[in-house]
């Protein structure tokens, strides 16, 4: 995504203004301030402490909040190309973006925004790249999904390093009190996974989609069992060999890159465990995941599954900005779907937690982190996938506090034979 560039003509911004205030009219309480490309503001509403300021720098961008047919998505481009900027809280934005996303306006309201736009400043714009990400192969093949997952993983482990915590967790932390440092409710995480799969030494436990290795690592040290864990991503494989290696643990803990539809089905395990991957897995091969997981499990064994689930009465009828630039090829389910797709795989349901505040809470402390490091992430990744990951970790703690998002621990039973 290439980032634009415009030339304006300075001028009072009074029609700019008026613009905007005919498109924010029923929206309240306004807690933000609007700011344009020429200087001009329009406070908050009386009496409100501003959370954000929205900085308009491109006037296409008002165009764009008012007629594009898939308004998330072409908003979130222009943020991230820097038609405009937020300066603040940018948790905070997201009830101004519902809105500006579901507002339904009259033939008449239309007609008199698009004569007001037509008296606006034209700006010219670099044209945007092609904004889904390249992906060859047909849909959740074993190629695909591993372009997929490298697109996003791959990035840079030292970008990763800026704003995860200490073990390099990319999954829901567990706070004990909303106070607690990510990398105490990351480590209580951890423990929380272990004991609910019940580890015993001796074991042998199974980590699908096991990214940096810090579940598995932690498990083999304070748990005595032997693990193995597979990835896709050739980024997350270096930094997990190398850490198993630094810990002295490559006797007992092993990482490979491997799809789990490859695992050799004659291998048993007497624990499996899979955190934040089953959102990759796709919903028409989730009846293929739960049976090969069946398969690879000893009679007697448990299966945890952790995993971003869409809510029941969540309606979205157009690609989101993050199935297009974050994560290509991933769909949610409801957690129903999951866990019947689970059953008709032979699983018995013996438990089902929702750790959808321990997200919202993980995601905000990633985000402040990821703010903090500003300058190093765009040194290491650049503007626009700055711009994009903190969009999209802001957007993900709104859409957990909504909830239009839910975070599930499942624990499956296979029962003896």
């Amino acid at each position: 995504m290439a980032a634009r560039t415009w030339k304006v003509q300075q001028e009072p911004g009074a029609r700019a203004l008026n613009f905007v205030q005919s498109l924010l009219s029923d929206f309240h309480p306004r807690d933000f301030a609007v700011e344009f490309w020429n200087g001009t503001r329009w406070p908050a509403e009386k009496n409100l402490l501003p959370l954000f300021t929205w900085k308009i720098n491109n006037p296409e961008v008002l165009k764009t909040a008012a007629f594009s047919s898939n308004r998330q998505v072409a908003l979130a481009e222009a943020y991230c190309c820097g038609d405009f900027d937020i300066q603040g809280d940018m948790a905070a934005i997201f009830a101004l973006a519902d809105y500006l996303i579901e507002k339904k306006w009259t033939r008449g309201e239309k007609l008199r925004l698009m004569g007001m736009a037509l008296t606006m400043p034209t700006a010219r714009s670099v044209p945007l790249e092609p904004g889904v990400v390249r992906l060859r192969g047909e849909l959740h093949s074993k190629q695909r999904d591993r372009q997929a997952v490298g697109y996003h993983y791959d990035v840079s482990n030292d970008f990763y390093a800026l704003w995860l915590d200490n073990e390099m967790q990319y999954s829901a932390a567990y706070f004990e009190h909303p106070d607690d440092s990510l990398e105490s409710a990351q480590e209580k995480k951890l423990d929380h996974l272990c004991r609910k799969l019940q580890l015993k030494a001796g074991e042998r436990l199974l980590d699908i989609g096991c990214g940096w290795g810090g579940l598995i690592r932690h498990a083999v040290r304070n748990y005595g069992v032997t693990a193995l864990g597979i990835t896709l991503s050739q980024e997350q494989l270096k930094w997990a060999q190398a850490h198993i290696a630094e810990d002295a643990l490559a006797d007992r803990c092993t990482v490979r890159l491997l799809d789990y539809r490859d695992l050799d089905r004659a291998e048993n395990f007497d624990k499996v465990v899979s955190i934040g991957m089953v959102e990759h897995v796709g919903e028409e091969k989730l009846p293929e995941y739960f049976r090969q997981v069946f398969r690879l499990l000893r009679p007697g064994g448990l299966f945890l599954n952790s995993g971003i689930a869409r809510a029941a009465n969540r309606r979205d009828t157009q690609p989101a900005f993050t199935d297009l630039y974050i994560f290509p090829d991933g769909e949610l389910v409801t957690i129903s779907k999951l866990l019947g797709h689970a059953e008709s795989a032979g699983f018995e349901v013996q438990e089902v937690e929702n750790l959808r505040e321990h997200y919202r809470l993980t995601v905000l402390a990633w985000l402040r982190r990821l703010e903090q490091q500003e300058e190093a992430a765009k040194r290491l990744v650049g503007e626009v996938k700055y711009r994009m990951w903190r969009l999209y970790l802001a957007g993900s703690a709104y859409y957990f506090q909504k909830p239009k998002l839910e975070l599930y621990h499942s624990l499956l039973l296979k029962g003896a034979a």
